[in-house]
């Protein structure tokens, strides 16, 4: 157990190739489940950019390669999310699809739900309606 003390977030759960299938799963879920309906309204036709930056951004927050603020600077999430109409519902949503992607992935259970607690805490403070 002492081993994991110097780990990060990123390693505990398996690196890129773990955070590459939470993004997916996490997208298949907000285009394809009708209870993410007014999230999904929220980005664009075509997931593919959201897809890049999600990844980007939880690879470097989860203690990976900062490649979000390699390529685009400081995240800045609240102000970067100013022009999109984000309430409960929205926010709600996007946990929904959230917990349903974790939910699939292999990892050590206090680690996810830590994981989840702090996503909660972070699209909770997305919210600007």
């Amino acid at each position: 157990m002492t081993e994991n003390l110097n780990r990060t977030p990123y390693e505990l759960m398996g690196g890129e190739a773990t955070v590459l299938l939470l993004v997916d799963k996490f997208y298949l879920y907000m285009d394809t489940l009708p209870e993410a309906k007014n999230v999904r309204k929220v980005h664009a036709e075509s997931l593919a950019g959201a897809k890049s930056k999600l990844f980007k951004f939880l690879s470097g927050w989860l203690g990976g390669p900062d490649l979000f603020v390699q390529e685009y600077g400081h995240p800045r999430l609240r102000q970067r999310h100013f022009p999109f109409a984000i309430g409960q519902l929205e926010r709600d949503q996007w946990m929904l699809c959230m917990n349903k992607a974790m939910g699939e992935l292999s990892m050590n259970l206090e680690l996810k739900a830590n994981l989840l607690e702090s996503l909660d805490q972070l699209a909770t403070h997305m919210i600007n309606q």
